[in-house]
């Protein structure tokens, strides 16, 4: 068979997918924190559910429904990983929205204290991440 098909790729070119190994991704304090931060986040929309909301039908749709709409949010606005394109300044609102909701939420409690160090360990955690990706 003379005809047969090609491949349109010429597989001499294409560069052996195991040369270059992926290097693991860097982890140093700043993105352990930003972890921390995250995490603390959702733990305080789930406790402002619990301790705000009289227990079991309001308070439970609260304890599971604020943090799950923050992590979708977060996912949908901010992450690296997002599906929606969104520009610096959309981030950076999403990011702010949800700090000031979490520490607004210790302080609706009766833990104000709380809340503004959550809130400037925070912010300090997310400046230091914007002078990251904008470099």
């Amino acid at each position: 068979m003379s005809n047969a098909p090609q491949s349109p790729v010429d597989w001499s070119d294409t560069p052996d997918p195991h040369d270059d190994a992926v290097s693991p991704r860097r982890v140093d304090v700043w993105s352990v924190l930003r972890v921390v931060v995250c995490v603390f986040g959702l733990l305080s929309l789930a406790t402002w559910g619990y301790y705000a909301w009289p227990f079991p039908m309001p308070g439970l749709l609260f304890v599971i429904g604020a943090p799950l709409f923050a992590a979708v949010v977060y996912f949908l606005f901010r992450s690296s990983r997002s599906p929606i394109e969104t520009d610096i300044v959309g981030k950076t609102i999403v990011e702010v929205a949800l700090i000031v909701a979490a520490g607004g939420a210790w302080i609706s409690i009766g833990h104000p204290v709380v809340g503004l160090v959550f809130v400037l360990v925070a912010a300090t955690s997310g400046v230091v991440t914007f002078r990251r990706e904008t470099r």
